[in-house]
């Protein structure tokens, strides 16, 4: 077979995919509207991605060569056109700028090293799991990228001529600098690059290793470093002025804040030329370990077939009837809920430990990337739900960290405590995975890292302002800075509060369950009957005057709340939902209050105290028809099938489960409360498969045999017998049969 027909053979072998729920992903939604999510080809809970990366410079319609000057915490933006690369670590709805590194540009001519020059327009692409394609136009290159768990593969379809591939290491989201880099052969290279500073913490520093392969030799090779300006003491500035020297045939390490190497081919029109590269927090060794476990050779096609395959195992455990678009929206939801955490450990099971230097091992997943602020809501439920086997490591991991760092983890990424956000989440998250049956992990180490934040009163990594809360029951407004919020962080301190005495109990510890049970009461504390608010208090025992409820809902900094305003906080309280009701007056004055939150305007779909609001109706009799009336109407309003089908960030798969769950007409209220709120469903039909290694039942079925008039209310049945009440407990769920709503 000549190279013309091999080329041509290879292309058409890529496209075989099997056919399953993987194909109604579009991982295109969320890529605008600041959903901060990315199109490229990642294997469930992947270390390694391969996205384009097109957020360096500035729209290409205005000046392709001027600096993007928005704040960027994505790799890609939708509207964006002008590509500098592929990078192969990167975040999925994450707030601050992290990762996107290791870029890989192809390039054709004159070899040029600068990146707002060598940089593309693009068009003709597409995406699904485990793949992403697209033309530059700058140079008639087609690109393609899969990946595995710890391993990228990328191929490149060149014109004929002279052709380049570019590892740029200067270039990425992350706010950390520096790296090194040393070509090992014509056909290699390897090195490391930092990343780090997430949300702007300067002590949280990484390496990241790789090797790159390369399908073929190259003919021509080097590396290049951007040299710092400097002045001469005998002249004004002069020579190296931020200029780019390339180094011909370097066969050295080269180290430096703004680095690369190029590999150089001449080409054959349509020549196809892949590019493997490995990952690994622990070492280069390690890094090229994982790409010859992950990869035998350069096959293509069997790289992405294996990531469908991977996809359509997991998705398949929720099949659904319904609208093509409602399909496309509810296993995009699923999707991008099962991005993150990330696995971190190599192939060998060394991986970086927690909050310290050093390496450690394990014989199973360890798992990163803990935004559980977030996440505890319900990405974690629902892998309780459908996935226990994942979350019952990614609770092992957790507890793993604590006996590394002391801490359970808050806002963990690979390997670094970050602590963005407020409150002590992963308490709530551990134990409500206990609660709902996740027992296989060392439960007493869980218990005593949870005792030691609740109570240690002064350097406490997880709750900062436990001293004050100890002494009140409840964290000041004196001292807080812009972004400190005593009133969320007292309501998440009672929150976790809550989750101890829950978990407490079911270990038989009564007196902690009394302790923390009152101390979760003292939400009360700062309930102002006058305002009906959940209010900022002083030291004192005063409330903060002047006081507007309303301030804080433009994301401005407001006293007492963080991202959002006293609305938006005031119904948080999950734990005690019909105490609250009576606070705020009764069934009908709560119902009443509720109601205008969503109609003034002040309910966020983007802020994730809120977003039970919808369900809350269903804590009052004869008023869940509400709740099936909101949550519809929230869909949708804020969630579609283009790249804003997402309402903002998707905070690491937050955003996503909510509607996943919210399409099948049940949701998670209260972390450490097992009960689902049941509601109508968008979808006609959903059958869950659950897992008989940890439940009794192999699925659950939920029929929506309901009309359009859902403002009549109507019968909820499980197993043919009617509900009391709308709700329904996991460990009864989980027995399996059947949900109708009429």
């Amino acid at each position: 077979m000549n190279r013309r027909l091999f080329f041509l053979a290879a292309a058409l072998c890529s496209q075989i995919v099997t056919a399953g729920p993987a194909e109604y992903v579009d991982p295109f939604i969320g890529t605008s509207n600041f959903g901060a999510t990315h199109p490229g080809a990642q294997y469930p809970h992947g270390l390694a991605s391969v996205s384009p990366f097109n957020v360096a410079f500035g729209q290409p319609d205005l000046n392709p060569f001027e600096k993007d000057d928005a704040w960027n915490s994505r790799v890609y933006i939708h509207e964006n056109r002008f590509l500098t690369g592929f990078s192969h670590l990167n975040l999925s709805g994450v707030g601050c700028p992290e990762a996107g590194i290791m870029l890989l540009m192809p390039t054709t001519g004159k070899l040029n090293l600068d990146a707002k020059e060598y940089g593309s327009t693009y068009s003709s692409e597409q995406a699904s799991p485990g793949y992403y394609t697209a033309r530059l136009d700058k140079y008639d290159v087609k690109a393609e990228v899969t990946s595995t768990a710890r391993s990228g593969l990328s191929r490149f379809t060149f014109p004929a001529g002279q052709s380049h591939i570019l590892l740029n290491l200067g270039l990425g989201l992350t706010n950390e600098t520096g790296g090194s880099v040393e070509i090992v052969s014509n056909t290699e290279i390897q090195g490391v690059r930092n990343i780090g500073t997430f949300c702007y913490h300067p002590e949280n520093v990484r390496p990241v290793y790789f090797v790159a392969r390369f399908s073929r030799a190259a003919e021509d090779f080097g590396a290049w470093k951007k040299m710092p300006a400097y002045k001469n003491v005998e002249a004004d500035w002069v020579a190296h002025n931020n200029s780019i020297k390339p180094y011909a045939n370097y066969r050295h390490p080269l180290s430096g804040d703004d680095i690369g190497a190029w590999f150089s081919f001449d080409t054959q029109k349509d020549e196809q030329i892949q590019v493997q590269i490995g990952i690994s927090f622990t070492s280069i060794e390690n890094a090229r370990a994982n790409l010859d476990a992950e990869q035998q050779g350069f096959d293509f096609a069997s790289v992405r077939q294996n990531a469908v395959e991977a996809w359509d195992r997991l998705l398949g455990r929720a099949e659904i009837e319904g609208t093509a678009q409602h399909k496309t929206m509810f296993y995009t939801a699923l999707y991008h809920s099962l991005l993150h955490p990330n696995i971190i450990q190599d192939v060998n099971g060394d991986y970086p430990l927690m909050g310290q230097s050093g390496t450690g091992n394990t014989n199973e997943n360890r798992y990163s990337v803990y935004s559980l602020w977030d996440t505890h809501r319900n990405v974690h439920p629902l892998l309780s739900l459908l996935y226990p086997e994942i979350q019952t490591q990614m609770v092992r991991s957790a507890v793993a960290m604590a006996k590394e760092s002391g801490w359970l983890p808050k806002w963990e990424l690979y390997g670094m405590e970050t602590r963005v956000m407020v409150g002590d989440p992963g308490t709530a998250m551990i134990a409500d995975s206990y609660l709902r049956g996740i027992r296989d992990f060392d439960v007493d180490t869980a218990y005593k890292a949870m005792i030691r934040a609740a109570n240690q009163p002064k350097d406490n990594l997880l709750r900062p302002e436990i001293s004050d809360y100890l002494k009140l029951g409840y964290v000041p407004v004196d001292d807080e800075g812009p972004y400190d919020g005593s009133v969320a962080t007292s309501l998440e301190y009672y929150l976790a509060d809550y989750n101890i005495a829950q978990l407490a109990k079911a270990l038989g510890k009564e007196e902690d369950f009394q302790t923390f049970s009152r101390r979760a009461d003292n939400y009360r504390k700062l309930f102002d009957a006058t305002t009906g608010m959940l209010r900022p208090k002083k030291r004192s025992g005063q409330w903060l005057t002047p006081f507007d409820p309303e301030l804080g809902r433009n994301f401005e900094p407001a006293p007492g709340y963080i991202e959002g305003n006293a609305w938006n906080y005031r119904f948080y309280v999950p734990h005690d939902t019909p105490g609250l009701i009576q606070l705020l007056g009764g069934n009908e004055a709560f119902v009443a209050q509720l109601d205008a939150t969503f109609d003034s305007g002040n309910f966020d779909m983007t802020n994730e105290p809120d977003i039970t609001y919808p369900f809350l109706y269903n804590y009052v009799d004869g008023q869940a028809w509400r709740t099936s009336l909101r949550v519809h109407q929230l869909i949708e309003q804020y969630f579609g099938t283009g790249p804003d089908g997402l309402p903002g960030n998707d905070d690491t798969g937050t955003m996503s489960a909510w509607l996943a769950f919210s399409m099948m007409g049940l949701y998670p209220v209260t972390p450490g409360n097992t009960d689902y709120a049941l509601f109508t469903p968008l979808l006609d039909s959903v059958t869950l498969h659950l897992d008989t290694r940890y439940y009794p039942g192999s699925g659950l079925v939920i029929n929506n045999a309901t009309t359009d008039n859902t403002e009549q209310g109507g019968d909820i049945n499980f197993n043919q017998r009617k509900l009391k009440k709308p709700f329904l407990d996991h460990k009864t769920l989980v027995q399996g049969g059947e949900i109708t709503f009429k």
